[in-house]
């Protein structure tokens, strides 16, 4: 059973910490897990071309085949960004809007049935998803609501803990996850929980 965390922020940081608390934890759980940094990755938006319609995949050359690659191997996704100006960072939101459109048509044409679209099972359906979003003062539940719907639309099993899965750190900048006690305890229990939920879902 594999965990596959996205860390969306463009620097070494909270974002980073907070979705390797839930990672370790889960590692010790006996999951394989990996980090994938988008900053170390080139991802252009969606270009809207349809391209993926027609050749079953994202057509755009760059870093996004390689970690939509991962992200369909795995059984779960912790998916986190701090928050730039009340939303999640644009890498993330490209790598987001290019796996969901993507994904899409991997398994499904551009027609409809008497009017509707016959979706069907998805590339993401039944997998388990968990989002968190930092930040210093306001603006997570923005961004995790961005999260949340992206993982909805496409099918995921969302999870939850006993709080908002979101932290306060980086206050003037600084990196200081480590004294957000609540918020680490908050995501332990995150982990528990996705532990639970993809074991049930694979006995």
């Amino acid at each position: 059973m594999k965990i596959l965390g996205i860390c969306g922020s463009p620097r070494v940081g909270n974002t980073e910490y907070y979705i390797n608390v839930v990672l370790k934890e889960l590692a010790e759980s006996g999951f394989e897990v990996e980090l994938v940094r988008l900053r170390d990755k080139s991802i252009n938006q969606c270009e809207g071309c349809y391209g993926c319609i027609e050749n079953k995949k994202c057509v755009v050359n760059d870093s996004f085949e390689e970690i939509f690659n991962k992200m369909l191997k795995a059984d779960g996704l912790v998916i986190g960004s701090p928050v730039y100006n009340g939303s999640i960072t644009p890498r993330l939101k490209a790598l987001l809007d290019r796996a969901g459109f993507s994904s899409r048509w991997m398994k499904n044409d551009l027609k409809t049935d008497k009017g509707k679209y016959d979706w069907g099972q998805m590339p993401f359906s039944r997998k388990v998803f968990a989002p968190i979003t930092v930040a210093r003062k306001t603006g997570q539940t923005f961004a995790y609501a961005q999260l949340a719907l992206w993982a909805s639309v496409n099918d995921f099993i969302i999870t939850g803990s006993n709080y908002w899965t979101i932290g306060s750190a980086g206050t003037s900048g600084s990196i200081n996850a480590n004294e957000d006690t609540e918020g680490i305890s908050i995501m332990q229990h995150l982990a528990e929980n996705m532990d639970h939920v993809i074991k049930k879902l694979k006995a």
